[in-house]
């Protein structure tokens, strides 16, 4: 029997997931003026740009989330992960944690630790169909 080839719409897709975009590489700044600036012009909310002194527990969840594999890839991760400069560097090493865990264990349970990592960045609600992109 042949398949057909069904189109969802976009927002169907991932239903019941919270996007979590990467941080902001973007700060606040002092002065009210700039502030002000800030709040007119960024792309964010200021809570996607995390101050740094989040970095180390980030880092320590990460390499927790390795912790019961093993072998050179795990290992070369964990260094990766240690190397991260900023939580923007980490978002993106989210991807390779799921890859590494899903090959030691499973596809549900790397979804388990990524989602638990995931608190370390801000999160966006789903997109009503009448936003503009």
């Amino acid at each position: 029997m042949l398949q057909q080839n069904v189109s969802r719409p976009a927002d169907s897709i991932g239903l019941g997931r919270t996007p979590v975009p990467p941080p902001s590489l973007r700060t606040a700044p002092a002065a009210r003026w700039d502030r002000f600036v800030f709040w007119l012009t960024a792309p964010a909310s200021l809570d996607a740009a995390p101050p740094l002194s989040r970095l180390p527990a980030a880092r320590d969840d990460f390499r927790e989330t390795l912790l019961d594999l093993q072998g050179h890839e795990v290992n070369a991760l964990s260094e990766r992960i240690g190397q991260a400069r900023t939580l923007r560097e980490l978002w993106h090493l989210r991807a390779e944690v799921y890859r590494v865990v899903a090959l030691h264990h499973s596809q549900s349970e790397a979804e388990r630790r990524v989602a638990q990592l995931s608190r370390h960045f801000p999160t966006r609600g789903a997109r009503s169909r009448f936003a503009p992109l």
